[in-house]
């Protein structure tokens, strides 16, 4: 394939940033890289599984929903391995015991290790691979537990929260109780809401240094698409804001819901916001489609159709450093196919 080609063509390639490193997901292969506590750059890769899905699956504005399920269930398992290849887990239970001994010894239960029976030795591996088990189902639960009330907070906030607002609002002005200002109002206010989110959680340390690896993922894309050479002098100068990224799909989605708000003509907070969640499927469905042709296509409609999550992306991307960039082009290299067809878009 000829440089301009290179150019020329959209990839299937997708990434996504996770607490230190990247994942990045090809037409045939997914890989992580991440950087371990030490420094190293720790690598794994594997075939993409076959998914066996109906044949509707793959209908225009039912293949997004399929798609967006698939990319929350992998982006959470690679997220939960990725702690595990950074070390942290492992400076966590070295922490923790290190703050055990150290009550230990103040309140003089400290052991004397010189006189202690060799079996004792023997037994604390066991223990510990127990201790383990043991805390791997607690962060599980806790995970779980975390998904769920944020779920129910975000259909408060997304949902019934800018609902109830209009109401109130129309109560206080007749005037304004137009299905169309009410959508808009309503699209409006989710938007408000998702910015105000994001920049709080901009501010956070991990989050921010997330949002780096989101930077250099979506540079190393770009730098592969223009078929330059992977080196971090090639990534560095590109773009951090990519037409294909889920903060743009987001933003879609709100966009999108705002022309379903007024097409639905009801009033009471709880039955409205049911609804809404009755055609969530719909509104991925055409989020998904709209950014497929904005990946596909380069004119003024697809520019247009990019402008606002590229925008966001100014909050959700954060330039990198070289070791971020590094750790892109790694799992980058992993999942380029042999084939230069096989990534079309």
């Amino acid at each position: 394939m000829s440089k301009q080609e290179c150019v020329l063509k959209k990839t299937s390639i997708g990434g996504q940033a996770l607490i230190e490193g990247v994942m990045m997901r090809g037409p045939e292969r997914t890989a992580m890289a991440v950087r371990h506590t030490s420094g190293e750059i720790r690598m794994e890769s594997w075939d993409n599984p076959k998914q066996k899905l109906p044949g509707f699956a793959k209908w225009p504005l039912v293949r997004g929903i399929f798609n967006f399920i698939f990319s929350m269930t992998y982006g959470y398992k690679c997220l939960m391995r990725s702690a595990e290849l950074s070390g942290m887990e492992e400076e966590l239970e070295e922490a923790m015991a290190e703050e055990k001994a150290a009550k230990a010894a103040a309140a003089g239960d400290t052991p004397d290790t010189a006189e202690a029976p060799a079996e004792a030795a023997v037994e604390e591996k066991p223990n510990t691979e127990q201790a383990k088990k043991k805390a791997g189902i607690l962060m599980n639960v806790v995970m779980v537990i975390g998904a769920v009330l944020g779920v129910g907070l975000s259909l408060i906030l997304f949902m019934w929260l800018p609902i109830q607002l209009f109401r109130w609002l129309s109560g206080a002005f007749p005037v304004l109780d137009n299905p169309y200002i009410r959508g808009v109002f309503e699209g409006v206010m989710r938007i408000l809401i998702f910015l105000a989110y994001m920049l709080a959680v901009s501010r956070m340390k991990d989050i921010r240094r997330t949002f780096q690896y989101h930077g250099a993922e979506h540079k190393s894309i770009f730098c592969y698409e223009k078929g330059l050479p992977l080196t971090v002098e090639n990534v560095r100068p590109q773009s951090r804001f990519h037409p294909r990224c889920g903060t743009s799909f987001m933003v879609l989605m709100l966009i999108v819901g705002i022309v379903i708000s007024i097409l639905i003509p009801i009033d009471n907070p709880v039955l409205r916001t049911a609804v809404k969640l009755l055609l969530l499927p719909l509104t991925m469905g055409i989020g998904y489609e709209l950014i497929k042709l904005a990946g596909r296509y380069d004119n003024r409609l697809t520019r247009i159709i990019s402008a606002p999550g590229q925008w966001m992306q100014r909050i959700t991307t954060i330039e990198p450093d070289d070791g971020m960039i590094e750790c892109a082009i790694r799992a980058l290299e992993e999942v380029i196919p042999d084939n230069p067809e096989a990534d079309q878009w």
